[in-house]
């Protein structure tokens, strides 16, 4: 990932001088927010391994582990709808073997002398997989529904950068005050509320992917069945079985159709690494993440990928909710935690435990790594622990603290890292801690509506700038999920959306961290990467930081 956001940082420098271009989550659900990204899903398939038969060479076989959330861009803001997303459709910038934006149905752009216009020239060639044009119209049309308040879309605060954005979204504004317009059909230009070095990073996101107006206007659902599904990226949808197996097929109609080797994709729905592993080992899967039992064994074999990846892994605190509305106690809790061991021993696939709360990576304008510019904010100190719980309780006028439930989503790793924690908040503060777990879809609704008191969370991002994820915390974010609210860190954050000095924007975005640190509205516990094993000739795949991948140059021989 460093590698990445080197060559972003060299791309933002050469467009900020030519009049400012560039580059996720908060990418969730996982993507929650940011996203968190969250993996479950649904029984296997034995017809995930028919399609070799029926379809010939270069048909690869993956998992997505849960049906997805949605194919409709405004709506799938979760890693189980990008992946699949991110090859069926495609925006106006897509992410290189490099990670860094390049042109996509946008061939080419100009850019105001202030910053904050970008007019796109769309590809005479960009096509719908029905044969339509896509035009610019598509996507004055899918960013007015990614806005619309009515479309309830988690995805939306990503577009405030668009003027009106917010203003429409919040239902104060309206789509015709947007600053989205389709100067022809193959012209589309995007007004900023400021200079934004990153928006061509932040356009490459599914969420801004367009929609044919035409199907989506006669059919509301066009995006739910395989039938009425259109695309406009490297394939197509060629049947869906819900909550079972997704079928790709290559599209004729793309641009770009001579770089795709694949003729079909399978997708099973199976939400279980022993089981997946399983399938893999057998050959019903081309591509496996490793359990992390086998790690060991597994981890250094020829045949194993291991990819950055931006995000983290989180524990949310209600602080509204006794006793965690005491900043003290928080702290004691987060400290109480060793991180390292629980990567080295629990999670293991070589990830590192989070000290701070944005990942590694990101490369500064003085060219350090922001987690080393910003140092270690959150240690692990059972000392320091038991005596911040101590005068804690004694502000709190606790005799005994209040019975303490750690929730978490229904997964084997979720459920060991939870056993873990449990042992260690008892061994190292003498409290007792309940654990609770429900399935994916009543855990995330649960924690929206606040219901839970210490909950798990996790974060990609949606692209590739720290203030992605700082911004998931400022007051009334769809992202935050915690109750708490400062105004020094939310001006910190506007401020580092904002600032078009590099340096300083840095130090804006430094400093918010620190605050979040100060404040512990959230405890970090570790960082992701991406571990997967892949079966013998099988290519190609770019797996990106921002949690979805690129079949579009993948292979299987």
């Amino acid at each position: 990932m460093k590698k990445f956001l080197v060559l972003l940082l060299a791309l933002l420098t050469v467009i900020v001088l030519a009049a400012c271009t560039a580059n996720e989550s908060a990418g969730e659900e996982e993507p929650d927010e940011g996203n968190d990204t969250e993996e479950t899903g649904d029984d296997s398939t034995d017809e995930a391994g028919e399609g070799d038969e029926a379809g010939g060479e270069n048909v690869l076989r993956l998992n997505n582990w849960e049906e997805p959330t949605s194919f409709n861009p405004s709506i799938g803001f979760d890693e189980n709808s990008w992946k699949p997303l991110n090859n069926l459709m495609e925006g106006l910038t897509r992410l290189g073997d490099d990670s860094t934006p390049e042109p996509a149905m946008a061939s080419d752009w100009d850019v105001s002398d202030d910053g904050t216009v970008y007019t796109f020239h769309l590809r005479e060639d960009a096509n719908w997989s029905n044969g339509d044009p896509v035009t610019a119209e598509d996507f004055v049309f899918a960013w007015q529904q990614l806005l619309d308040p009515e479309t309830g879309s988690p995805a939306a605060f990503l577009a405030y950068f668009v003027e009106g954005g917010e203003a429409f979204n919040s239902g104060e504004g309206s789509a015709e005050d947007l600053g989205v317009t389709a100067v022809d059909e193959k012209t589309f230009e995007v007004e900023l509320e400021d200079p934004t070095g990153f928006f061509l990073h932040v356009v490459t996101n599914p969420a801004f992917f367009p929609i044919n107006q035409e199907v989506a206007e006669e059919n509301p659902d066009w995006h739910a069945e395989a039938d009425s599904f259109v695309s406009n990226g490297p394939f197509t949808l060629e049947s869906w079985d819900h909550d079972s197996e997704m079928v790709f097929a290559k599209n004729e109609e793309y641009w770009d159709v001579d770089t795709v080797s694949l003729e079909e994709v399978h997708w099973a729905m199976v939400n279980d690494q022993n089981t997946q592993y399983q399938m893999f080992d057998t050959g019903d899967l081309d591509v496996a993440e490793i359990p992390a039992e086998l790690s060991d064994e597994l981890i250094d074999g020829d045949n194993v990928a291991i990819d950055e990846m931006g995000g983290l892994e989180f524990f949310r605190f209600n602080v509204e909710e006794e006793p965690f509305q005491n900043k003290k106690i928080r702290h004691a809790f987060a400290l109480a935690v060793n991180r390292q061991e629980v990567t080295d021993f629990v999670v293991k696939n070589e990830v590192e435990p989070a000290y701070g709360f944005v990942s590694p990576g990101f490369t500064t304008p003085s060219g350090e790594d922001f987690r080393d510019a910003n140092g270690d904010l959150v240690v692990s100190d059972p000392e320091e622990a038991t005596r911040l719980l101590e005068e804690g309780m004694e502000e709190e006028g606790y005799d005994e603290l209040p019975e303490v439930t750690l929730s978490y989503n229904t997964d084997d790793l979720n459920k060991a890292i939870a056993e873990t924690m449990q042992s260690m908040i008892s061994e190292n503060l003498g409290v007792d801690v309940t654990l609770e777990n429900t399935e994916w879809n009543v855990f995330l609704e649960d924690q929206k509506n606040l219901e839970h008191q210490f909950s798990r969370s996790s974060f990609l991002f949606d692209y590739g700038d720290p203030v992605n994820f700082l911004e998931s915390f400022i007051t009334d974010s769809s992202m935050n999920r915690t109750d708490w609210s400062n105004e020094e860190y939310d001006q910190l954050i506007a401020d580092a959306k904002s600032e078009e000095d590099e340096e300083r924007r840095w130090e804006y975005m430094y400093e918010a961290e620190q605050l979040l640190a100060e404040e512990m509205p959230i405890l970090p516990l570790r960082y992701y990467n991406q571990v997967f094993v892949e079966a013998d000739g099988v290519s190609g795949i770019v797996r990106h930081p921002v949690g979805y991948f690129d079949l579009k140059y993948a292979e299987k021989e």
